[in-house]
């Protein structure tokens, strides 16, 4: 075998690519799991990401108006 993966197997160019994602991927979510700080309420995260949408420049308006 020459380590590729078939396309329709996976995202990942090589068996040790997707095997280094994997390694990343699993210790984010065991440090998110141990993570003792407090969750924040789901309506204090949206106004957040509201604050930081509304605040971008708006590229595609002009887009939207074309039929």
């Amino acid at each position: 075998m020459n380590g590729l993966l078939p396309s329709t197997t996976s995202a990942f160019e090589t068996a040790e690519a997707a095997e280094t994602y994997d390694h990343w991927f699993r210790a984010k979510v065991l440090s998110s799991l141990n993570d003792d700080r407090p969750a924040r309420p789901h309506a204090t995260v949206m106004a957040q990401l509201r604050k930081i949408v509304t605040a971008q420049p708006d590229d595609h308006a002009a887009d939207s108006m074309e039929g």
